[in-house]
């Protein structure tokens, strides 16, 4: 039997609209279905707010070798890394009128004490108002590794984790690249194709495969993809933040970059490592810098100039320093 061409149409037609309307609870796979129930989701609305770092841009808060920024993103809101001090982001939080009692999850970007030494006291004060409160912490392969030093255990993060587990907490660890929700992507380890080295270089590590030079593995970074470009909030950025770049690339491609917000440390970076890594900030398209913590005062002047962005859009983190989608860097008076 013949079939007339506009009936067969018709048939094909309906069949796909059956998968198209029947995918979302079948969970098929396929490029097809993915384009059709999976587009990809960019972030809308951005609140970045650095909660402990060096510097204090006007008379609220309070200054430390530390970094901690609250990331608040479509609703989602977690908070990356804890400072130096115990009670540092705690306080700071709360003189600039910030609720962390609804933060559920934590991404710590690695073991460093100045990173992760008020897990403890936010999770244990926090909890008493949301037995959820900071209950999840994102690490990376890596951050548990013994560092043995002259004076003992150098690693606080060992002694962290059982305490932190006593309380009912739980550490995801992650050994590559993951989403954390729409739009959100954790690195996990970088992969290092550039030779930045942005460490100490004197710390040792015992790896699986032996005592060697601690190169911080388990660096990570969260990049948002938002509808301005891309967001990459950094701790220190050990992996380099031009590795970090390069590692987004491939998870987002031909995206331009709206802001780097964080740690890059580069303040002992030589002037011809500066003027490299701005070059590559401006091949990036990076349209705002907001160089805390260790990135160093200096080096964010020599970027800004080298990456063709001016005092509004290259400024030195304060605590209270924000960032928005809308408004881009709003800096305290200081850095401004």
């Amino acid at each position: 039997m013949k079939t007339h061409p506009r009936a067969t149409a018709i048939v094909t037609a309906g069949f796909l609209f059956l998968i198209t309307a029947t995918v979302p609870r079948l969970a098929l796979a396929g490029d097809l279905v993915q384009s059709v129930v999976s587009p990809t989701t960019q972030i809308r609305t951005l609140k970045i707010t650095v909660l402990s770092t060096m510097l204090v841009g006007s008379p609220t808060g309070l200054g430390e070798w530390g970094f901690s920024a609250l990331v608040e993103a479509d609703g989602h809101r977690i908070l990356l890394d804890t400072g130096a001090h115990p009670e540092t982001v705690l306080q700071n939080a709360h003189d600039l009128n910030v609720d962390l009692s609804t933060v559920h999850e934590v991404i710590l970007t690695h073991n460093h004490w100045d990173h992760v030494s008020g897990l403890l006291t936010l999770r244990r004060e926090m909890m008493k108002r949301d037995p959820a409160a900071m209950s999840i912490v994102y690490v990376a392969k890596g951050i548990f590794y013994s560092r043995p030093s002259p004076n003992g255990e150098d690693n606080r993060m060992i002694t962290i984790r059982q305490e932190y587990e006593a309380t009912g907490g739980t550490f995801v660890e992650h050994s590559n690249g993951s989403d954390l929700f729409p739009g959100a992507w954790l690195t996990g380890p970088v992969p290092r194709k550039y030779p930045e080295r942005n460490w100490s270089v004197s710390g040792k590590m015992q790896a699986p495969n032996g005592l060697g030079e601690d190169t911080i593995p388990e660096d990570q970074s969260l990049v948002l993809d938002t509808t301005q470009g891309l967001v990459v909030v950094t701790g220190c950025g050990h992996a380099g933040i031009v590795n970090i770049l390069t590692y987004a690339a491939t998870k987002f491609p031909d995206r331009p970059v709206y802001g780097v917000i964080g740690g890059l440390h580069l303040f002992p970076a030589s002037d011809e490592q500066l003027d490299w890594t701005g070059d590559e900030l401006k091949q990036f398209k990076v349209a705002n810098l907001l160089g805390a913590h260790c990135t160093g005062i200096e080096a964010v002047y020599r970027l800004r100039q080298r990456a063709g962005l001016t005092r509004k859009t290259a400024v030195v983190g304060t605590v209270g320093s924000i960032f928005t989608l809308d408004k881009g860097i709003i800096a305290g008076v200081l850095a401004q």
